[in-house]
């Protein structure tokens, strides 16, 4: 019980300091928005709330909101089933790991824009994000993956091969109880990246409904207000993604504790 006090009160601080912080950010906000001047050019933290509960009544939000976390859902399952396929047997054999590594490697250095603009060529402006999204997380699940399956203790793979344990056994209980540390990892990196790079997509190939294509009309429109509303329900979003990931994470991993 004494060790838990500790550690409690070290919470509410950090707690009390991200608090400090988010409001010092708000009061340097406030002031950029009065030293220029106008509300077309940087609005105030009132003036975007107030658009952002303006825009939240309206059936628009709820559409586009929703289209953008199909998406985006969509590019991270396609992602973790093809790192899945891939990352396993890269990280079991070298030579699958090799034949790989410039595939990923590519993918990963390859500017989004230029992605994108091949997207929008091949295709349907609806499917743009979610290939976005998809390229993005991939190599980052893949990776990790195969990191996991290459970091898992030898003694347990050793001691099941000597009493002749069934390859799907040690699969299940050996190799992906230790990946799991490095997927969850994977899964919070990729979605934040993947979450940022769907919006992207939406931006460019302005598709009927979508965060991003809700943002590039209010920017069109010189609607400040807007723009920055968007953005927060984006960032606002993606930290309850990361909340939720955490917590699945803590309650998953709670037999390493």
């Amino acid at each position: 019980m004494a060790a838990r006090c500790p550690m409690k009160r070290l919470f509410t601080r950090n707690r009390i300091i991200s608090l400090a912080v988010v409001i010092l950010l708000l009061i340097g906000w406030e002031v950029l928005s009065v030293s220029f001047g106008s509300n077309q050019i940087l609005p105030g933290p009132d003036d975007t709330i107030s658009t952002l509960f303006r825009m939240v009544q309206t059936s628009d939000f709820i559409h586009s909101l929703g289209i953008t976390l199909l998406r985006g859902l969509i590019g991270f399952a396609l992602a973790l089933g093809a790192a899945l396929l891939v990352g396993i047997p890269a990280g079991l054999n070298s030579g699958i790991e090799a034949a790989f590594r410039p595939v990923i490697v590519t993918i990963r250095s390859t500017p989004v824009i230029s992605i994108i603009l091949l997207a929008l060529i091949w295709l349907q402006v609806d499917y743009v994000p979610v290939f976005i999204g998809f390229l993005t997380m991939f190599p980052i699940l893949t990776t990790n993956i195969s990191q996991g399956i290459r970091n898992t203790e030898p003694a347990f793979i050793q001691m099941a091969h000597l009493h002749s344990i069934r390859k799907s056994r040690i699969l299940s209980e050996i190799f992906f109880p230790s990946i799991l540390p490095w997927l969850f990892s994977g899964i919070s990196t990729a979605v934040g990246f993947g979450w940022r790079s769907v919006i992207i997509g939406e931006v460019l190939s302005q598709p009927r409904y979508g965060i991003g294509s809700m943002m590039q009309d209010a920017q069109s429109f010189l609607l400040v207000s807007e723009v920055i509303a968007w953005t927060l329900v984006a960032v606002i979003v993606g930290s309850l993604f990361e909340w939720l990931i955490r917590k699945l994470e803590k309650t998953t991993l709670k037999w390493k504790l």
